[in-house]
């Protein structure tokens, strides 16, 4: 397994969805067609941010208004085809609510 660089581009994404109470999963999936698609590119580490963005950006924008979530789960098909992340709740939360 390869060790991510310092300030990789997943651990910023993590992290902003560690300060909302969710936990963010990238599957190998995810990273592998997010390198492929930045690398069609040809734009580098610019492409690979753009292809990011828009693969998050709903999520992101909905998310801190779904408290129940606890974790989303970033796989192949929403960096190759646009579907909507796994978001995963809490059985716990759900009984009680």
């Amino acid at each position: 397994m390869l060790k991510e660089p310092k300030n990789a581009l997943t651990k910023q994404y993590m992290k902003l969805f560690e300060l909302e109470g969710v936990t963010l999963r990238f599957t190998e999936g995810a990273l592998n067609e997010a390198a492929r698609k930045a690398m069609s590119r040809n734009s580098g580490a610019r492409g690979l941010r753009s292809v990011m963005e828009t693969a998050m950006l709903d999520v992101m924008y909905e998310l801190p208004s779904d408290e129940d979530a606890v974790e989303c789960v970033i796989n192949e098909q929403v960096i190759a085809d646009g579907e909507y992340p796994v978001i995963l709740y809490d059985a716990e939360e759900k009984k009680t609510a």
